[in-house]
């Protein structure tokens, strides 16, 4: 059932969730792959800092499961991968999820799949793709009792932006969670707003269904973990960070202090010293 593997991803004391996503070599673009280059060495790194979850997908997600390790972070299963990223696009975008991607997520022991949920100027074919993953995967969770973790993704114009840049305009972000619910979300993955302090709005509109924030671009430590903090304080049940993870030269570190934000409440100065310790 849904809710055993809920109790798996998310903390049973503070009910939060802190899922550090190793997903990025799906995607076929080699400047994802800065520091996790030799994936299943970053995998180990990070199981030993115990986040609440890792997100993985179909190929590499046996290095996690192989790990002897207990506790271990529960698994996230990536199921579409996408063309979508690249700051030269090409001349026609995809999003597809993998063939029985919920029966390979139960046989690879994951607590959670995660779709995409594109919103790309311009290109509505990729919008609909999206909107037909999750219609195919959303019977088939309920089926095997996998949640359904939806990423809605709202993309600025790749000739502004030039390549992977997301939009934190509230008035693209909140419909489109909204949407992703209305669709069977169990979980939402969404960017934060450009306003972080009006993100309790995209809490409201999920309607009580947990919604985690996405980490987005690099950002200096203090910055992350202060803005970790107050996206917390507005009713976020957790976050999904990656290359401010898998890119930091101390990813061990920045998970524990990360961690310490998110189930003890720490300050951002206190979490620093993990960075130190």
């Amino acid at each position: 059932m849904k809710q055993a593997r809920l109790n798996r991803l998310f903390n049973p004391r503070t009910g939060r969730c802190f899922d550090v996503a190793l997903d990025h070599g799906f995607f076929n673009e080699a400047s994802f792959l800065a520091g996790i280059e030799n994936l299943p060495r970053a995998i180990e790194i990070l199981a030993e800092a115990a986040p609440d979850a890792i997100q993985l997908t179909v190929g590499q997600a046996p290095h996690l499961q192989r790990l002897p390790q207990r506790p271990k972070p529960a698994l996230v299963l990536r199921t579409d991968v996408a063309n979508v990223y690249g700051s030269n696009l090409p001349r026609a975008l995809f999003s597809r999820i993998i063939e029985d991607a919920v029966l390979q997520a139960v046989r690879l022991d994951a607590s959670c799949v995660v779709v995409n949920l594109f919103r790309i100027p311009e290109q509505p074919e990729v919008t609909d793709q999206c909107i037909q993953n999750i219609l195919r995967l959303k019977p088939q969770c309920d089926h095997y009792g996998v949640p359904l973790m939806i990423e809605p993704l709202v993309f600025q114009p790749n000739a502004k932006a030039g390549g992977y840049m997301v939009d934190g305009d509230p008035a693209k972000i909140i419909p489109l969670v909204r949407q992703a619910v209305e669709l069977g979300a169990d979980i939402i993955k969404a960017d934060p707003t450009d306003d972080v302090s009006i993100y309790h709005k995209v809490i409201e509109t999920a309607g009580g269904i947990p919604v985690l924030v996405r980490g987005g671009s690099k950002a200096p430590e203090a910055e992350i973990l202060a803005r970790t903090e107050g996206l917390l304080k507005q009713g976020a049940a957790g976050i999904v960070y990656g290359r401010n993870i898998i890119q930091h030269p101390k990813p061990a570190a920045i998970t524990r202090a990360l961690m310490a934000v998110v189930h003890d409440g720490a300050s951002v100065a206190d979490a620093l010293k993990h960075l130190t310790a």
